[in-house]
């Protein structure tokens, strides 16, 4: 994957749940994981939006296991599980329904960077997930980088609605993978 045109966030954090997305610019994005007054464990998705200015993009409830629970992007509310169904066509490959109403998947690349891709409705790859090994920069120990490919597909995955829900997935997927559900 060349990164010509990409938008490169490094990825702080082994845990995606309490974890930064920062570029040359500052914190973008930050997974913030609580537990709240009934014992549950919620992970908020912040964004910057301007200096010293957050705006919630989602908010992810777990289940009492740890397992999956419900997510809230925005005003819909769904399963965790919608947003990284198995797809039965690719191994370790997981699919979920854009913003857009376009179904979009995560799926291993088998290239030698080990990169997660992350493909549109018509297999072009949009964004990928890069692990790293780990380098420690002020805002913390970095393990991978989220790349958005900018002028892929229709050109859309740099929009809020899209990037914040690539995000969120790109999350999700890192953890289910990680724990095997």
């Amino acid at each position: 994957m060349a990164n010509t045109g990409n938008e490169v966030l490094s990825w702080t954090s082994q845990d995606p749940r309490q974890s930064q997305l920062f570029g040359s610019y500052g914190v973008l994005y930050r997974f913030q994981t609580d537990t709240n007054n009934q014992g549950q464990t919620v992970t908020t998705l912040w964004r910057a939006i301007r200096a010293n200015k957050e705006d919630r993009v989602a908010k992810l409830e777990w289940a009492p296991n740890g397992g999956l629970g419900r997510a809230v992007i925005g005003k819909s509310t769904l399963p965790m599980a919608d947003l990284v169904r198995r797809d039965p066509r690719v191994l370790d490959g997981r699919v979920f329904n854009g913003p857009d109403g376009y179904q979009y998947r995560w799926r291993p690349s088998n290239n030698s960077a080990n990169d997660v891709v992350l493909q549109d409705q018509n297999d072009a790859v949009i964004a990928f997930y890069r692990p790293i090994r780990p380098q420690r920069y002020n805002i913390g120990e970095v393990y991978g980088e989220l790349h958005f490919v900018r002028n892929a597909g229709a050109g859309i995955v740099m929009h809020p609605p899209l990037m914040d829900t690539v995000t969120v997935t790109a999350m999700l997927y890192r953890y289910v993978t990680a724990y095997g559900l």
